[in-house]
């Protein structure tokens, strides 16, 4: 069994918070961060999310440097990553 840390707080964002994901193409998504997972024994790194199209709660995993925070732009701006949502 993998060593799995699970936490709810990553790069400023709490559960319920909305990110933009960089690289899905679906048209009308809306994303909301769940969790952010480390897999101890491989050091391999992801994002959950809940969302996809209007009125799917589907949830699914994306590598950190894909979420941004809503008022970015992708391929633009940093990722929540490299530049955290930290709160003022």
């Amino acid at each position: 069994m993998a060593d799995l840390e699970r936490s709810l707080h990553w790069a400023g964002l709490r559960p319920g918070d909305i990110v933009l994901v960089d690289g899905v193409k679906v048209r009308g998504a809306h994303w909301e961060f769940v969790a952010h997972v480390v897999n101890r024994a491989t050091g391999e790194e992801w994002v959950e999310v809940v969302g996809g199209r209007p009125g799917d709660r589907s949830v699914r995993s994306f590598r950190p440097e894909q979420l941004y925070a809503p008022n970015t732009r992708p391929g633009r701006d940093l990722p929540l990553a490299q530049a955290p949502a930290l709160p003022f």
